[in-house]
């Protein structure tokens, strides 16, 4: 019992660590990358660094896709596509009292 008290201490930042830190960000990941693979032609996005634009065409191939901004055609990884910042672009700004 003396050893496994000597080692509790360590187990619980362990779990603390995978439920509070480890786990959040594999289900955050998991989840862009089902968001990615979602996307389709119309889609309006944000990507990571900013640029607004709408899916254009979608190439599975090279896991890429066209996205149109007002400066013209771009060619994007999907990944770059920010699913966070895309969500909150989709749903209409709640008017303030």
């Amino acid at each position: 019992m003396g050893d496994i008290g000597q080692f509790l201490p360590m187990i619980l930042i362990f779990v603390v660590a995978y439920f509070f830190m480890i786990r959040p960000q594999m289900k955050r990941a998991k989840d862009e990358k089902k968001y990615a693979a979602e996307l389709k032609r119309g889609d309006r996005i944000v990507t990571k660094s900013g640029l607004h634009g709408k899916v254009m065409e979608i190439s599975d191939k090279d896991n890429s896709c066209i996205i149109e901004t007002m400066a013209g055609k771009l060619k994007f990884d999907r990944s770059a596509i920010s699913m966070e910042m895309s969500k909150k672009l989709q749903t209409p700004a709640v008017a303030k009292k």
